[in-house]
């Protein structure tokens, strides 16, 4: 009897150990299509603004949103007359059993091969992303060389506990087991948050948990941290104390391991407003002076 819950709590440790560690995780990337004509709403579809300049700049939005994000910042670069790109990566902002079905790898792949292209076409190309967007953004300037990036609130750990106290949900440590079982719990698609204020209200993009796309983004910050010491691009990293979706202290972690000429702003929002203090360009309150510290910047690297 002795043996047999011995083997029983081995078992479990090595199941732990499995999921949290992700030990032998490995996802094949695959070439998504966009196909935005089945969109949920307009303002999900891709921003693109082109008023033939030799400069671009690409913004990324994160997990589940969609471009609508990005609405004002958009319209400001076009003032400042570079030409906007907003891709709708695929399978967000549609139907949210396609986006099940997907990866952060195969979601890379498209915004590589997006921003790849735009290299091709124009003198100076500069990156923006905005959480797992940030990610991205870390992980474009790891692979290329931009002209310049801002990231807000971007993760470069999910679960990191014993080496820099930092977890963004404890039940991140069995995602893995969660999704052998449960493709997503309780999807749906988000047009707008009434309950919400100074912006937020006007979010749209998938609600729900999908465990399977959590494991998928965990696993990839993991070569994204170790690989920061590769950006060259100046940075521009932005990121509230108070934010309640990606721990503050990712912020540090750029801070200390990313060797680029890099900047950071720390804002602290109060109780007043009814969001996260995440999607810190969505919000009114904000979006104006952090997106002209943005353009400022950028127009420091040109």
């Amino acid at each position: 009897m002795l043996m047999l819950i011995l083997l029983i709590i081995l078992l479990l440790i090595i199941l732990y150990l499995w999921s949290s560690c992700l030990i032998f995780y490995h996802e094949k990337p695959e070439k998504l299509v966009p196909d935005e004509s089945k969109c949920f709403h307009e303002d999900c579809r891709s921003i693109i603004i082109k008023q033939n300049s030799r400069k671009a700049v690409m913004m990324i939005h994160g997990f589940p949103t969609t471009p609508a994000m990005y609405k004002y910042t958009a319209e400001k670069f076009k003032e400042e007359g570079y030409d906007v790109y907003v891709p709708l990566i695929p399978s967000f902002g549609t139907d949210w059993k396609d986006f099940e079905k997907t990866s952060f790898s195969s979601w890379y792949l498209f915004l590589d091969d997006y921003y790849s292209e735009l290299e091709k076409e124009y003198d100076r190309v500069y990156l923006i992303g905005t959480s797992m967007g940030g990610a991205m953004t870390l992980k474009l300037a790891e692979n290329h060389h931009p002209a310049a990036i801002s990231v807000i609130a971007a993760p470069v750990v999910y679960n990191s506990f014993f080496r820099d106290h930092i977890v963004t949900s404890w039940s991140g440590y069995i995602g893995r087991i969660v999704a052998l079982f449960c493709k997503a719990i309780k999807p749906g698609i988000v047009t707008s948050k009434p309950q919400s204020n100074d912006g937020n209200e006007n979010w749209k993009g998938y609600s729900g948990t999908f465990p399977r796309q959590g494991v998928s983004l965990m696993y990839a910050l993991k070569s994204i941290r170790k690989d920061l010491g590769k950006i060259t691009s100046p940075m521009l990293s932005m990121h509230d104390k108070g934010d309640r979706t990606v721990p503050f202290g990712n912020q540090g972690i750029l801070r200390n391991e990313v060797k680029a000429e890099s900047e950071y702003i720390v804002t602290e929002m109060g109780d007043e407003y009814h969001h996260t203090h995440h999607a810190l360009l969505m919000y009114e309150s904000v979006q104006e002076e952090l997106t002209r510290r943005i353009i400022i910047f950028f127009a420091d690297h040109r």
